[in-house]
């Protein structure tokens, strides 16, 4: 059940990727991961996958994990989490983990959310001050 889970989660390619960069390392670490974390917590039925895919940013951006936060934003295409709803957690982690926190997350999820400015134009206007 697990491997189903996190390939409905985080799309088929991420899991093939993961399977194939798995070697003798890391091998029951990636089994427990599936196991433990797909098998046994998301495919909990006490929460939705939306609610648990908010949950899951809002801890990934409080501890500052931006590989894992940026993984878990991609997914909300599969969660049925909107860009808005990220947006409303990732505040919830200013008031409740920091704002340096938020701020860090806030780049991922424009990153990874955010459609790409054409080319030769970026999303800040000239002479704007940078992000902080």
């Amino acid at each position: 059940m697990g491997r189903r889970v996190r390939t409905e989660v985080l799309g088929a390619d991420h899991v093939a990727r993961a399977e194939a960069r798995s070697g003798p390392l890391d091998a029951e670490f990636q089994r427990f991961i599936t196991e433990v974390a797909w098998g046994s917590v998301w495919a909990r039925a006490g929460l939705d996958r939306r609610t648990r895919s908010l949950v899951t940013i809002a801890i990934l951006a409080a501890l500052g994990r931006r590989e894992e936060l940026a993984l878990h934003l991609r997914a909300t295409r599969n969660t049925g989490v909107a860009p808005a709803a990220v947006a409303e957690a990732l505040l919830h982690v200013a008031a409740y983990a920091g704002i340096p926190a938020a701020n860090t997350a806030f780049a991922v999820a424009k990153t990874e959310l955010e459609p790409a400015a054409p080319a030769g134009r970026g999303r800040r206007r000239p002479g704007s001050r940078s992000e902080r």
